[in-house]
């Protein structure tokens, strides 16, 4: 099934570039070209699990990282 869409000038040159940058046979492919490899970003980004640990130092704990704020924090409502 084939599906006409009407897009401004602006989207039509958007699109000439993508496919360009895609070097995509069609705006369609370039279209789920782009959609899909932002779905694996989304994907990819989704879980911040474990994301601490390139910042701790060795044998700290991100408990300890959470204290450390903490009393930062602390010092810095003082007046």
């Amino acid at each position: 099934m084939v599906t006409t869409i009407q897009v401004n000038d602006k989207m039509l040159l958007l699109l000439k570039k993508l496919k360009e940058e895609l070097q995509a046979k069609s705006y369609e492919e370039a279209i789920e070209q782009m959609v899909i490899e932002k779905s694996v970003q989304k994907a990819k980004s989704k879980s911040m699990a474990g994301s601490l640990k390139k910042y701790l130092k060795r044998g700290e704990t991100t408990k300890d990282i959470i204290k450390e704020l903490q009393n930062e924090r602390r010092k810095s409502d003082r007046f």
